[in-house]
């Protein structure tokens, strides 16, 4: 990893992947995983439900065995989903989880696989940074919790990782909706007027910032926003839009996302 990549000389930072994760948390104090389509999405509703999230790597065969061990329900593909299942779609989770409607055969724990974000989440979870989830639903409280934690050293040294997509044969897609989220939660920490902000960090709030006027329409023509809408998933891009329309802040205590706002 050669040390220019590091992004060192800067407090706010940003890259891809579970790649850009290792050259950025070295010496950071927090790394926020932002997936808007829809890992981290669908941890912001869960969490709005009072459900704890555990993020695991995208593995169908152990997952249900890890969520049995934690009395927790795991959900299951997306495209696999029957009514009433519990997927990665927030929509899904939404309708199980919801104010009001949780269940009492259900719990208040989810197991929530995905490849890139949970994955993501799960990589970090022992690599000595608190582990913060990120969404265009939660950035503002993201970045005003962040701004709060880091005190008379405002701001904390702040990696935030964009998971992107995946191509066909493994290698990470980046993804806008993941530039737009990242962008979101870096310009609510003044990225774009802050000296600590390496350029990659002021370029992905300078993203969103541009985007922000007709983010709906923007998520639902992006390249992934269409792959939902067209297997019918158009719902959970609306979900995904739904810009700071949430206070919660997902922390990584242990195995699980919790909400630190609360």
């Amino acid at each position: 990893m050669l040390p220019a990549h590091r992004q060192g000389a800067y407090r706010l930072r940003f890259d891809w992947g579970p790649a850009g994760a290792a050259a950025l948390i070295e010496d950071c104090d927090v790394a926020v995983v932002v997936d808007v389509l829809s890992f981290t999405t669908t941890l912001t509703v869960a969490l709005d439900g009072g459900v704890s999230v555990y993020p695991y790597r995208w593995d169908p065969a152990s997952a249900a065995g890890y969520a049995a061990e934690r009395g927790a329900t795991v959900a299951v593909g997306r495209s696999r989903a029957v009514p009433g299942d519990v997927s990665l779609s927030p929509g899904s989770v939404r309708a199980a989880f919801g104010p009001g409607r949780l269940a009492d055969t259900r719990g208040n724990r989810l197991v929530l696989p995905s490849p890139n974000g949970s994955a993501l989440s799960f990589g970090l979870a022992e690599a000595g940074v608190e582990v913060v989830g990120a969404s265009l639903r939660n950035a503002t409280a993201v970045a005003r919790w962040l701004s709060a934690r880091g005190g008379a050293a405002w701001p904390p040294r702040v990696a935030v990782i964009a998971a992107g997509e995946r191509w066909p044969d493994g290698d990470i897609r980046p993804g806008l909706e993941d530039l737009w989220g990242a962008g979101a939660v870096l310009r609510a920490l003044g990225a774009l007027g802050e000296e600590a902000a390496s350029p990659e960090a002021r370029a992905a709030a300078e993203a969103f910032a541009a985007a922000e006027g007709d983010l709906w329409d923007r998520l639902r023509d992006c390249a992934s926003g269409r792959e939902l809408v067209d297997k019918g998933f158009g719902d959970d891009v609306d979900i995904a839009a739904e810009l700071d329309t949430s206070a919660v802040v997902p922390l990584l205590r242990g195995e699980a996302f919790v909400d630190a706002a609360s």
